[in-house]
């Protein structure tokens, strides 16, 4: 029953995620955040960086991948699919009924207007993923520095975002050991690092 209930939670949380998220997977970020970190603290901060950071590596929509991260990292396989399923059905009845009724409103100049206003309210969605995410990546000079490469990377010479995941992991492997050697400890308890994300928080 204990995990019937785990199982249910997690199916309505990403349920009422998807339909209230605009603008694709980065826009969900925020929510799927808020809702993992703060309010029901399934993981830390560190852990749901490493889940955006791997569903972004691999093929596939990053709400999805997400979702199914997550999923798995609370109950396993059962975990996983629950927490597909739940972000799916929204998006696929919405999707379908604007499937149906798009020849009727594309040229509606009022819905026009509306996607004026949804875009740059998308774009101040992933900014802020991103600043919420920071305190849990950015922790140190050597980290920061990473965070600067990577974006140079990626704006300057157009690599591949997979090739910088990969290259931020080699880097991150061989700085821990460095850091290891020099007797400097790498991983901190994350309540002790981020308290502000757990005031308050409810599982």
């Amino acid at each position: 029953m204990k995990n019937g209930k785990l199982l249910w939670r997690i199916f309505y949380t990403f349920f009422k995620i998807a339909p209230v998220t605009f603008g694709g997977g980065y826009a969900m970020i925020p929510v799927i955040e808020r809702e993992i970190v703060t309010k029901r603290q399934w993981l830390e901060p560190e852990e749901v960086t490493d889940v955006f950071a791997l569903a972004g590596s691999v093929p596939g929509a990053i709400a999805i991948n997400s979702a199914t991260f997550v999923g798995y990292r609370l109950a396993g396989i059962l975990g996983a699919v629950v927490a597909t399923i739940g972000i799916m059905i929204p998006t696929f009845v919405i999707v379908l009924m604007l499937g149906i009724f798009y020849s009727a409103f594309k040229e509606n100049p009022k819905i026009e207007a509306a996607f004026e206003g949804i875009r740059p309210a998308v774009v101040a969605l992933i900014t802020f993923a991103a600043y919420k995410l920071k305190g849990a990546a950015i922790i140190d000079k050597t980290t920061l520095s990473a965070f600067a490469l990577s974006i140079s990377l990626l704006l300057f010479l157009h690599v591949h975002p997979f090739v910088v995941i990969v290259l931020g992991a080699c880097a991150g492997m061989v700085l821990v050991s460095v850091r290891d050697k020099l007797g400097k400890n790498t991983f901190i308890d994350a309540r002790e690092r981020h308290p502000d994300y757990f005031k308050g928080a409810n599982i």
